[in-house]
């Protein structure tokens, strides 16, 4: 059967991730790299496609069967809707639009059944399928807390490289933590309310350099997430699971702890702690220990794969525009209890 043809939008750090997952795919092969940058054309030739200035161009003349977009979050909602137009199914990076406006918009142009898939790439680790497995089976009983951290050192040279990341629009609450939210959301369900304060006191830029943030889920379950882009911690999903190798690999911190009436899950390294029965759960009663067996891939691949199938029409989005829409949506109202220092409520 002939390959799935995918182009490539937006040549940068995450659109060379999916070039190379492209290159190692038994099902999609790489059609075409779209990017204005003209020095794109040696990565172009280097993988033996063409290189298109516009995503347009590429549409036009290579006829993909889909599109990733990897391109800057203002040209997500525009794009996609290119694709759209063009009866292209569409991997779009997260997040999906640069504000829940520009989302909701792409949502009502999209309709129900379109073939969009959000990048969250965490969605298809081995390590969270896992851990989701757990929690379905109520092994924890009923959920009763989260605790998470996102704790990470960026260098001076992440900022001069960028010096948008200092400014408003930049910071670790919008860069960052959406990733956190669907990890969350896929552990514990929808996030109802939540709460925030953050501080610049360590960098003095104009955003934050470091969040503490409440959740409150629709289970009545709590969440504690700290965020921080200058905290010298392995901490993080990047530097505990492991899955990309461009981070050294801290193989026995965890950043979550899922916490239940029967047990508790550390994740990545899935120690669970579980009483043996209803009658044994006591804060005096011994816990029995295991450590949950988890498959090591690598998530961009995989979500690569999936694209492939829901491009083909074989398979639903795993991530769809809704979670997309629904992790902007906390994050959003994250940064609107930082500003206004109250609880904001999303079920409302």
């Amino acid at each position: 059967m002939p390959r799935t043809r995918i182009v490539v939008a937006g040549a940068g750090l995450i659109g060379r991730a999916h070039v190379a997952a492209l290159q190692c795919s038994t099902t999609c092969v790489l059609a075409a790299i779209a990017d204005p940058v003209p020095e794109t054309s040696a990565l172009a030739a280097n993988c033996l496609v063409p290189h298109r200035s516009t995503l347009a161009e590429a549409l036009e003349l290579d006829r993909p069967d889909g599109v990733v977009l990897a391109t800057p979050n203002t040209l997500h909602v525009p794009q996609a809707l290119q694709c759209l137009s063009a009866d292209v199914a569409v991997l779009i990076e997260k997040p999906v639009a640069p504000d829940l406006a520009s989302a909701t918009t792409l949502a009502r142009a999209a309709g129900p059944n379109a073939r969009v898939l959000v990048g969250h790439h965490r969605a298809h680790s081995g390590i969270m399928a896992t851990a989701r497995k757990v929690v379905e089976s109520g092994r924890l009983g009923r959920l009763v807390a989260v605790t998470g951290s996102a704790l990470y050192m960026k260098p001076d040279e992440y900022f001069a490289a960028g010096p948008w990341r200092s400014e408003p629009g930049g910071g670790p609450i919008l860069i960052n933590l959406i990733h956190e939210i669907h990890n969350l959301r896929m552990l514990m369900g929808e996030v109802v309310a939540v709460q925030a304060m953050a501080s610049h006191a360590v960098r003095s830029f104009a955003v934050e350099d470091t969040a503490a943030i409440t959740l409150s889920f629709a289970s009545g379950a709590l969440g504690s997430l700290v965020l921080s882009d200058t905290a010298a911690a392995p901490l993080s999903w990047e530097l505990t699971s492991g899955e990309n190798p461009a981070y050294p690999h801290q193989n026995d911190f965890d950043c979550y702890v899922v916490a239940g009436t029967r047990g508790a899950l550390a994740i990545p390294t899935m120690r669970m702690t579980t009483y043996r029965s209803e009658e044994d759960r006591s804060w005096w009663t011994p816990f029995e220990r295991c450590v949950v067996s988890a498959e090591a891939i690598d998530p961009i691949a995989r979500q690569m794969e999936h694209f492939g199938a829901v491009a083909r029409g074989e398979a639903a989005p795993l991530v769809s525009l809704g979670d997309g829409i629904a992790n902007l949506r906390v994050t959003e109202a994250i940064s609107a209890a930082v500003r206004s220092g109250a609880t904001v409520r999303l079920d409302s």
